[in-house]
């Protein structure tokens, strides 16, 4: 092949698209999550609202998709929550995700490092209304073993022994 007609062949071809810049990440650029007239945190898309505080446990309802734009978010506030909350009494989270479609690798970092965070503090956090093709994530990474999971917030609330817990 000579150059002319390498230069023809790569004539029709797209350029190489250009995906992520050294040094630039997206995550920096989500803004703070904000609590809005009730008091719940909303951040473009992610919702995170204080549902009730009952025994020594807070139930956190968390709505929305969490992914790297909305990891971090739910970490803060978790730890935040869990923070202002312990003062009064409160030692353990009930993170209730009955209405989260989606939570990918991200998410679950920012659970364990929230849980890391609160577990510190002598608090914990379990999870109730978790679905199942999220539930499979938990057991592939092996952190059915770290939270408490729950069928739901009532579950959860009552004591009952968590199925995916082993010790």
């Amino acid at each position: 092949m000579t150059e002319e007609t390498r230069r023809t062949a790569r004539a029709g071809r797209r350029p190489p698209e250009v995906r992520c810049r050294a040094g630039a990440v997206q995550a920096a650029t989500v803004p703070d999550a904000f609590p809005d007239a009730s008091g719940a945190y909303a951040d473009d898309g992610l919702r995170i609202e204080t549902a009730r505080v009952e025994a020594g446990t807070a139930v956190v309802a968390v709505a929305g998709e969490i992914d790297l734009r909305t990891a971090g978010p739910l970490r803060d506030r978790l730890v935040e929550t869990h923070g202002r909350l312990s003062g009064t009494g409160p030692r353990r989270l009930v993170a209730d995700f009955a209405a989260v479609p989606f939570c990918d690798a991200a998410g679950l970092g920012a659970l364990v490092a929230a849980h890391n965070q609160i577990s510190a503090a002598g608090g914990e956090i379990a999870l109730a209304g978790v679905r199942p093709a999220q539930l499979r994530l938990f057991k592939i990474t092996g952190l059915h073993r770290l939270f408490a999971i729950h069928r739901d917030v009532e579950a959860a609330l009552s004591g009952q022994d968590s199925p995916t817990r082993s010790g």
